[in-house]
């Protein structure tokens, strides 16, 4: 039996589930022993283990490489020694480009399932994936188990359904019957869906596969080989991934080439060179704007970004102060707020927020947040799992800096212990308010434990200002909480003007920084926070052309 066969009822499924846009998971996203095994866990982490200090020597592609590595752990605050294969960015490409004429030939049933048994032995790794992302990115054991593992993986296994769509939407051969009177002129027509050539997908220090598996799968399934550079500081979690990617590919007769890891170091960085290199056609990033605005200007190039943004909250009215509180609390301290999806400007009227019980202040409100993020960051069972650590020294300058903020200080950051990790770097959020007159203060983007309560006139300056924020310097996420019906129709119109999508209303186990795979497009591709969604047609699309082909219908 064929791989495509053996996984054609998942992709099937999967390719449903794009239309439906209701809950589908290919991957089960919590780590349970009846699902992943009794000792699944613990080898994981001795797996990982296993890499320290050592060469990561799972990797098939070609080449003599110099050996290098940088990762740190945000746990530990000690390097991790692990060392990666590194190589000339014209070795890397010139493979890369050998290999697609490999690749771009072979069928798309059997390139899809090639992709999804990579894909299943990616899962029986998902601890040891855990544990390494824990160890680069700061991410406590939960989140880097369901991020970088099953809900990367849902990720991936969408941007493979939605290749094999697109590609399948046509058909490959017909004979074109136009009748012309007493005749009729015949052709045959075929159609060739011609990938653009090599890829390049480049990682981010904080989700280094959920962020990357995308562009990847949606390269590699639309027929184009791809070189995967994954940050410096966040390498092996994807490394994992390549490697599986590669062994599936030779076990199957294929050049694994047709996906390399090329992986740099933050005193020679290669990405410039990779992405302006000639025969790169093909880009996926996730970073910063300024690098962003970069690779959407380079010539010659389709480009996929995610970039920063500026999210917002707008509370409006509620039903239950104490739960909304709550679950804006818990988005603010999950992962330290190092998600792109994480909300940062609280827009609340001076007029207070409406109540069933009564008007709640400004400054009510205000300490309903503070009481709720420290009664998390109190909570030795919580609060150190769901603060995780911060990936980066310039996250906790960055913290430091924001009390220095103009306006009050209604909560400042402070250290937090992690019982398993005494070195953790670990810190509370920072909560300050900005008068709505300061937008040069939150305009921007303050990436980690940072949020802003900001003082409007009433809920319209509310929405005008997250609209304004959205449109001009980007959004990825939106959180309203209203009881009127007239006013949230008025948010909902607003914010889809600025390509934002709103959460309304959230207070059970939902939150704002959470986005589903085959059912929340990520990113919208509509305003300054990225052009790019996974996973709409676009995303696929634009990796391949489609060319026609006709010819006489031979008479015998």
């Amino acid at each position: 039996m064929s791989l495509f066969n053996s996984h054609r009822a998942l992709i099937d499924k999967a390719v449903s589930a794009l239309h439906q846009r209701t809950f589908f998971a290919a991957f089960p996203e919590h780590p349970s022993p009846a699902v992943y095994g009794e000792t699944a866990d613990a080898d994981g982490q001795q797996k990982f283990k296993s890499h320290l200090g050592k060469k990561f020597e799972e990797l098939l592609q070609s080449g003599t490489p110099e050996w290098k590595g940088s990762e740190e752990s945000p746990y530990l605050q000690e390097p991790l020694g692990i060392l990666y294969p590194t190589y000339p960015v014209d070795e890397l490409v010139g493979r890369a480009v050998k290999s697609f004429h490999e690749w771009r030939k072979v069928d798309v049933d059997t390139r899809a399932g090639i992709l999804v048994e990579s894909l299943m032995q990616v899962k029986a790794r998902f601890f040891e994936i855990a544990y390494a992302t824990m160890h680069t990115t700061g991410q406590g054991f939960m989140m880097a188990f369901q991020a970088s593992g099953p809900h990367a993986g849902d990720r991936a296994m969408e941007a493979v359904a939605s290749g094999y769509e697109e590609l399948k939407r046509f058909p490959e051969k017909v004979v074109w019957d136009k009748p012309m009177g007493k005749i009729n002129v015949q052709l045959t027509k075929e159609w060739r869906a011609v990938p653009k050539g090599v890829g390049v997908v480049i990682g981010c220090s904080t989700f280094p596969t959920w962020n990357s598996v995308p562009g990847i799968y949606a390269d590699l399934i639309t027929g184009n080989a791809v070189i995967v550079k994954p940050h410096p500081g966040a390498i092996l979690p994807i490394a994992i991934v390549v490697a599986e990617i590669q062994k599936t590919l030779k076990q199957n007769g294929f050049n694994p080439d047709i996906c390399q890891l090329a992986a740099d170091t933050l005193d020679r960085p290669i990405t410039k060179e990779l992405a302006e290199h000639a025969d790169v056609k093909l880009i996926d990033y996730t970073g910063n704007a300024a690098f962003g605005d970069y690779l959407e200007g380079l010539k010659g190039k389709v480009v996929f970004t995610e970039k920063t943004g500026v999210n917002s909250v707008i509370i409006d009215s509620v039903d239950d102060i104490d739960k909304v509180a709550a679950n804006l609390a818990f988005s603010l301290c999950l992962y330290s707020g190092q998600m792109c999806t994480a909300p940062q400007n609280f827009y609340i009227a001076e007029t207070g927020v409406k109540t069933p019980s009564g008007t709640l202040s400004f400054e009510e409100v205000a300490q309903k947040l503070v009481d709720n993020i420290n009664g998390i960051v109190d909570n030795p069972k919580a609060g150190p799992f769901v603060l995780g650590a911060i990936q980066n020294q310039k996250t906790c300058e960055r913290v430091t800096s924001a009390e220095q903020l103009p306006g009050k200080v209604w909560l400042k950051s402070r250290a937090v212990q992690n019982p398993q990790f005494g070195k953790a770097r670990a810190f509370a959020p920072v909560l300050a308010e900005v008068a709505s007159d300061k937008r040069d203060v939150f305009s921007k983007e303050l990436f980690g434990p940072i949020a802003l309560l900001i003082r409007t006139r009433d809920t319209d300056e509310s929405i005008a200002l997250a609209k304004d924020m959205a449109m001009n310097h980007g959004a990825i996420s939106c959180g309203a909480y209203t009881t009127d019906e007239a006013t949230r129709a008025k948010i909902l119109d607003e914010l889809s003007l600025a390509a934002t999508p709103v959460s309304f209303n959230l207070t059970g186990g939902i939150y704002l920084n959470q986005h589903a795979a085959f059912s929340d497009f990520h990113v919208t591709g509509g305003n300054p926070a990225g052009n790019a969604s996974f996973t709409n047609p676009d995303y696929v699309n634009r990796r391949f052309t489609w060319v026609g082909h006709r010819e006489p219908v031979k008479i015998s």
